[in-house]
């Protein structure tokens, strides 16, 4: 008789598969490389199966790997179902969440905190990336869930908050900083949605800027903030102490809706607490 399947070796499976780097795969798994090769390899002498073509850019599915992911899948799901709905102690499974490094800096410690307490067996990796990379992430199921944002609330109807851009300086004042005729900007790459609505405020107000300094890190656009050779975009709920909301002449910057995303239409019973929970808490932090 065949010996049972580790679920442990479908759990890294399933995200491997959807990775496509092992080293990704590590990272979400909170294992070294070797450790993951290894359990790849244990699963497929297992089935005795060849689940990935491998190469020096990572892995891909063979065709009975692409068989096998829906069954993996679909045994971890009910799995969790399995041992949610008849555990006394509730909730258990993993998941990985995604979002934006201003959010997880503002937000997340009480979201944690307060899941943790109601749910301590839910395992939640962290992911931290902006809003247009997360929503590549979500689609190629490399994360669970994640906070994004859109830049008009108005155009979702299920937002859990809307959190206001605003020009961050180290004066009080945009005269105080004594830039000249040319604005220094400091923002995220250009495929951010805080790059875009910097420029295009500063445009419709005919203003002259310049991007000095771009960073996708909201540490790295802190410290440019702090050095006063440059202002910067952020949301308000970011904004350290030491630093000033800086407003006229400054164009006002639009309000960004926080949405919560989800990789699959149907969605482990710990993702769906960790959302509700989301959804209950967040527009009151």
């Amino acid at each position: 008789m065949q010996a049972p399947l580790d679920l442990r070796l479908l759990a890294t499976f399933v995200r491997a598969a959807h990775s496509g780097t092992l080293s990704a795969t590590a990272v979400q798994v909170g294992r070294t490389q070797s450790a993951v090769t290894m359990q790849i390899q244990r699963l497929e002498e297992a089935l005795g199966q060849s689940l990935f073509h491998r190469s020096g850019s990572g892995v891909r599915l063979t065709g009975s790997g692409e068989r096998f992911l829906t069954y993996a899948e679909r045994i971890l799901k009910i799995h969790d179902e399995a041992i949610s709905a008849l555990s006394d102690k509730g909730l258990h499974g993993s998941m990985v969440f995604g979002s934006p490094e201003d959010y997880l800096s503002a937000f997340f410690p009480a979201l944690l905190k307060g899941f943790g307490t109601l749910y301590p067996d839910v395992e939640i990796k962290v992911v931290s990336a902006p809003t247009v990379e997360l929503r590549t992430l979500l689609h190629a199921r490399q994360i669970d869930l994640a906070l994004v944002s859109i830049l008009k609330a108005s155009d979702s109807q299920d937002f859990v908050r809307t959190e206001p851009l605003v020009w961050v300086g180290s004066k009080p004042t945009l005269e105080l900083h004594d830039f000249g005729d040319i604005v220094p900007l400091a923002l995220p790459a250009s495929n951010a949605m805080d790059h875009r609505a910097a420029c295009d405020a500063m445009a419709r107000a005919g203003l002259r800027y310049k991007i000095s300094y771009a960073s996708n890190s909201l540490a790295g656009l802190i410290a440019v903030a702090r050095s006063g050779l440059a202002i910067s975009v952020m949301t308000q709920e970011a904004v350290p102490a030491d630093l000033h909301i800086l407003n006229a002449p400054l164009p006002q910057l639009p309000g960004l809706g926080v949405v919560v995303a989800f990789a699959e239409s149907e969605q482990s019973p710990a993702v769906k607490a960790f959302a509700n929970h989301i959804r209950y808490v967040l527009p009151a932090l």
